[in-house]
Formats: structure tokens, C-alpha cells, sequence
């Protein structure tokens, strides 16, 4: 029988970890956070009440097995000047199951059946959240969307209103051999997962292990001068009794006109493997160069990679 993993994130993060993982003969389950509202999704939730549907599909795209012309298609971002403008394709199908189906959880498994995904894809929850974040400084900002472009230190996330989560999240994590905090934007994709209670205590029964997939490079206002250490501590603030147990995270040299990239770019630095802390905090790590560039010259996790080392760890730990 294949080992349960339930991963749990957003954005395109998660979608890179997943596009690897499926290539191991795992069972996966992917739960995916619902409080974006920028672009496309933004426009969506507002017209239908429905909850964020675009990392759904960035989602549904990584763990597809079918033809790659359907992936572009489901991908596709129209540019007119007519109300279609900025809309993906996949974004109006996943909002058109939602209508026809009467919930988004429904509407993801009529499509999954088109897209023969290898594994299940789940929302975090059926409500149409809003993330909410208090900063340093006291200021609170309302909306994903806001809080990315604040880009000033964030003190903690929450949702404006009280949120329930789905009952398949639930199952999965009741289930699950292994429970992985993907990499991404720590608080606007990975910490609004934990931000149900429902969620937190029942990752607190399992027995599972807790593992975390650390970024390669800081967030501007979220992670600044952050270590792999310090993603650890503050995702450990959200969670209960149980903790993170293991953590797999990059150990190789960024090339210094890469790293320069990133800061002019985007004001982003390389995360620091600060090996010496790791004792400090209980948890084993899997370390390694997981450095890989891609066509377009982007900096992204090693996904082949990174999931050898989570099989790897699957099969130790049975």
C-alpha cells in the first residue's frame, strides 16, 4: 500500500513541489490555502462569493498526467480589452464547476477527472476568507493582495472572520503517514493553512510526522534576514503540541550574479542554513544543494530532488 502524504500550501511553491512529488509512488493529497485576491481570483471571488480558485489551479496543473496542450490551455491568461482581460481559462472552468457542482470541492473533482491528476486536490475550506495581517509597527492591512505589496515586517496573519475548515482536509490529515508544509510565502500561503483550529488540533492528534520544505530565499516585509531556523520558530507559533520534526532545506552556494538578481529585483536574499541552531530546536534536517534554474533564468527548488529525499524519508520512517 502506497505511504499517505498530505501537503499543505499555496501558490507556486506548492505547485513546483508537487509537479516532483507525483513522480514517486505516493499517495498525495494537496490542501490548498483559498485567501488570494489579486488579479484574476480577486475578481472572481468578488463577482461569484466563491474562494480564491488560483492556486487551485496552479495546483491542479502540477499534478495533471495528461496531454501538456490541455495544461497550457487550463493555464491561459487572455489579453484584451474586453472584461476577459487577465482571466485564465482554468480560473473560469474552476469557478463554472463551483456554480454547476454548488461547492468548489465538488467542482475540483469534475475537472480532476479531465486532467487525471495523480493524487486529490482539496480546499482548506469552502469560506471566502480574508487574510488580515497585523505589522510591526501596528498597522493592521486587510487582503492578501495588500499585505504582499505592504512589504513592511508582519507581526501575525489571521482571517477576518472565523473560517471551518473542509471535511476531506480533515480526513486526509487523520490519515496521513507524512505532513508537509510546503515551501512558499511563509504567511500568505503556508501559515493560512494553520490558521484553522479544526486544522492545528488535528495535526496535533496525528501521529504523523511534520516535515517543512524551507525556502530558498526571503520575503520582503515577511522573512527578511530570516534563517532555516526562524521559518521553523515561527511556523512552530502556529502549530500546538506537536512541532515540526524535519526539515529539508538547501545548503548550496547561490551564485553571487544570481543572489544580486534577486536583491535589486525583488529585495530577496539567499535564507541562511544555520546548522548550528538546529539541535537547538529538536528537528532533523535534510540538507542539500536543491538549487535549480530554470529556462527563464528563475531560481527554484531541485523538485526531482526534493522528493527523493521525502520518499526517502517515507520509507525510513515505516
Amino acid at each position: 500500500m502506497k505511504k499517505k502524504v498530505v501537503v499543505l500550501g499555496g501558490g507556486t511553491g506548492m505547485s513546483n513541489l508537487l509537479s516532483g512529488l507525483k513522480q514517486y509512488p505516493i499517495d498525495i493529497t494537496a490542501i490548498v490555502t483559498v485567501c488570494d485576491d489579486g488579479n484574476s481570483t480577486g475578481v472572481l471571488r468578488e463577482e461569484f462569493n466563491i474562494p480564491a480558485v488560483g492556486d487551485i489551479r496552479r495546483v491542479l496543473v502540477s499534478l495533471s498526467e495528461t496531454e501538456p496542450l490541455v495544461m497550457d490551455l487550463f493555464n491561459y491568461r487572455f489579453k484584451t480589452t474586453s472584461d476577459l482581460d487577465g482571466h485564465t481559462v482554468g480560473n473560469l472552468l474552476l469557478t463554472a464547476s463551483t456554480e454547476i457542482t454548488g461547492n468548489l470541492s465538488d467542482g475540483i473533482e469534475a475537472l480532476s477527472k479531465v486532467l487525471n491528476l495523480k493524487g486529490k486536490v482539496v480546499p482548506l475550506t469552502e469560506d471566502n476568507v480574508t487574510l488580515m495581517a497585523l505589522m510591526e509597527d501596528g498597522t493592521i492591512v486587510e487582503g492578501e493582495h495588500n499585505i504582499t505589496l505592504k512589504k513592511s515586517k508582519i507581526k501575525k496573519v489571521y482571517y477576518k472572520n472565523e473560517a471551518v475548515a473542509t471535511k476531506e482536509a480533515l480526513k486526509a490529515i487523520e490519515d496521513a503517514d507524512l505532513i508537509i508544509l510546503s515551501m512558499g510565502s511563509l504567511f500568505t500561503s503556508i501559515i493560512p493553512n494553520l490558521l484553522i483550529d479544526e486544522i492545528v488540533d488535528t495535526i496535533d492528534k496525528s501521529k504523523a510526522k511534520i516535515m517543512y520544505i524551507c525556502n530558498m530565499m526571503t520575503q520582503p516585509g515577511e522573512t527578511d534576514k530570516f534563517t532555516v531556523t526562524d521559518h521553523v520558530k515561527k511556523l512552530n507559533e502556529y502549530l500546538k503540541n506537536r512541532k515540526i520534526d524535519v526539515v529539508i532545506a538547501n545548503n548550496g552556494i547561490i551564485d553571487e550574479e544570481m543572489a544580486s538578481f534577486y536583491e535589486t529585483r525583488e529585495q530577496k536574499d539567499p535564507v541562511i542554513y544555520d546548522s548550528s541552531n538546529f539541535d537547538k530546536y529538536n528537528i532533523e534536517v535534510i540538507g542539500d544543494d536543491l538549487i535549480y534554474i530554470t529556462e527563464n533564468n528563475l531560481l527554484r527548488h531541485d523538485n526531482i530532488k526534493v522528493g527523493f529525499y521525502i520518499f526517502n524519508y517515507l520509507m525510513r520512517i515505516r
